[in-house]
């Protein structure tokens, strides 16, 4: 008679259920953490009468470990991260307005910070293009985690917003960005910015922005609309979402979001191509993917680092042979962690 299941609220994480007999929902659960059980979205498991569930818990302070009990009077029953300390400072919840929107995002300053002193800033734009930044421990699996952990330990603000486009308040937010791929999407992002450093004492000469999938995207097309970032890591982006729609293995999603197929309307997928306006790019970009990922080709990297290189952009292309658009083998995250710090050491420190 009832379906639990998980959601992104605001920022974090929650657990709700779904009443059947008449149609109610009511939150259980909910936290600025991250949950999971099987997968990279929201999950946990849950014993057959529903009175028992288990989940591996994490936030910006705690690593993660096993916890099970009643659906929100869990307990700890792991401590194999215990010795793990944070590499950053106290996490901040952001909220700024843009366009009329309440805009949230993440924002981790370094371990210590001194009060005469400003910070180089990185900013990490997340994947999906629905998707969405938690508060977990980010020094686990997965570019959007471990990036936060190496970046604050060498004395970089990390702000992760959560644009339009975004999960966490609701349909209509996540379908602002329909037919507007880098529009609202970026004008939120920009203004994150600003509040940012509107608040602490962040270097606004020493920008940095990345991403990985849509991230790669947003990243490649930042650089293309405006120059205020001072160094770039696009990784697995889309250069040209006209050429991508014949290149990939998972076009389906792409006409809910640019409302017909690129044959029937090329110029809604040209106008947010970052290689239309490659001649604006000034900032010095590493474009990095893995060589068989089929979710965004290793052409699209190709493409515009090649664009960069003709136009004479500092750019440099690392493509990691056997992987995917997820890096199984630990020495290829690892190095692709190494040579994302030393892009943004290079310009930014």
């Amino acid at each position: 008679d009832r379906i639990l299941f998980t959601e992104y609220v605001g920022g974090g994480t929650a657990i709700s259920e779904l009443t059947l007999a008449n149609n109610s929902v009511r939150t259980i659960w909910k936290g600025a953490e991250g949950l999971y059980a099987f997968g990279n979205f929201p999950d946990f498991a849950l014993s057959k009468d529903g009175k028992v569930a288990a989940g591996v818990r994490s936030s910006y302070e705690t690593p993660p470990e096993v916890w099970a009990g009643p659906i929100g009077e869990w307990r700890q029953l792991t401590a194999n991260n215990s010795t793990q300390t944070p590499t950053w400072g106290k996490a901040e919840n952001l909220e700024w307005t843009n366009d009329g929107l309440s805009i949230q995002g993440w924002l981790l300053p370094p371990a210590k910070v001194e009060s005469d002193k400003k910070y180089p800033m990185v900013v990490l734009i997340h994947g999906g293009p629905s998707g969405l930044t938690t508060p977990e421990w980010p020094a686990s699996f997965g570019m959007a985690r471990a990036i936060v952990a190496a970046l604050s330990s060498r004395g970089y603000y990390v702000l992760l917003p959560n644009p339009r486009g975004s999960y966490g308040q609701g349909e209509n937010f996540t379908r602002a960005n329909v037919k507007d791929f880098g529009g609202g999407d970026l004008r939120d992002t920009l203004a994150g910015i600003d509040a940012a450093i509107a608040k602490y004492p962040i270097d606004p000469a020493r920008l940095g922005v990345t991403g990985w999938s849509y991230g790669g995207f947003m990243t490649m097309w930042t650089v293309t609309q405006t120059n205020r970032f001072r160094a770039a890591v696009a990784g697995a982006g889309i250069a040209n979402w006209q050429s991508y729609y014949g290149q990939n293995l998972i076009d389906q999603w792409m006409i809910p979001f640019f409302g017909s197929s690129v044959y029937n309307d090329p110029a809604i997928y040209e106008k947010s191509s970052p290689i239309h306006f490659i001649k604006n790019v000034k900032t010095p970009t590493l474009v990095i993917v893995g060589e068989r990922d089929a979710e965004c080709p290793t052409p699209q990297s190709y493409e515009f680092w090649h664009a960069l290189r003709t136009l004479g952009i500092p750019t440099q292309l690392v493509i990691y042979p056997g992987e995917g658009h997820l890096f199984i083998k630990p020495e290829n995250q690892a190095d692709r962690l190494d040579q994302t710090v030393a892009w943004f050491d290079k310009y930014l420190q």
